[in-house]
């Protein structure tokens, strides 16, 4: 036993090994062991379909994710060979399976592992729109001009 600062005995207690509690903490299983499911928007990062948790909460609050046909809320646990459907803001929609599940942030090229991009290609059509889309779309200004750019419009305005 330990003193403590005021002069008095630090008491010391250990965990029962057989005592209550005990049972429930083998049924969890050890921390080595990957877990069954997960939250849905812990693992819409996790798996890299969204640069952070929040950004994916957002996403199904919003309803832009569906599980298995459904709107689906941030809390609701998915596990492996569940169906998603992710709407984007650009009105395109991406279908994923999931094939596994991690509570943790891990490398990217493991976090694409944990899903299957059943996405169906566009037709020839969609992509040649979006070529067009992307030629007629108006180039937008790099904002506020600097020194160089400055310079050289009041040399322009002179008539240099």
């Amino acid at each position: 036993m330990g003193r403590l600062p005021s002069g008095r005995q630090a008491r010391v207690t250990r965990k029962d090994p057989h005592g209550p509690g005990a049972e429930a903490a083998l049924q969890a299983g050890s921390p080595d062991d990957p877990p069954k499911s997960v939250r849905l928007d812990v693992w819409l990062d996790v798996a890299c379909v969204f640069p952070t948790r929040s950004r994916a909460k957002s996403a199904c609050e919003g309803g832009k994710v569906d599980v298995n046909g459904a709107r689906a809320k941030p809390h609701r646990e998915i596990h492996p060979g569940d169906r998603l459907a992710i709407g984007g803001s650009d009105g395109r929609r991406r279908e994923l399976v999931v094939r596994g599940v991690a509570e943790r942030s891990i490398p990217k090229a493991e976090a694409r592992k944990l899903y299957e991009d059943v996405t169906p290609a566009p037709s020839p059509e969609v992509v040649e729109a979006r070529r067009l889309e992307r030629l007629v779309a108006p180039r937008g200004e790099a904002g506020r001009p600097g020194r160089d750019d400055r310079r050289q419009r009041i040399r322009w305005k002179r008539g240099r």
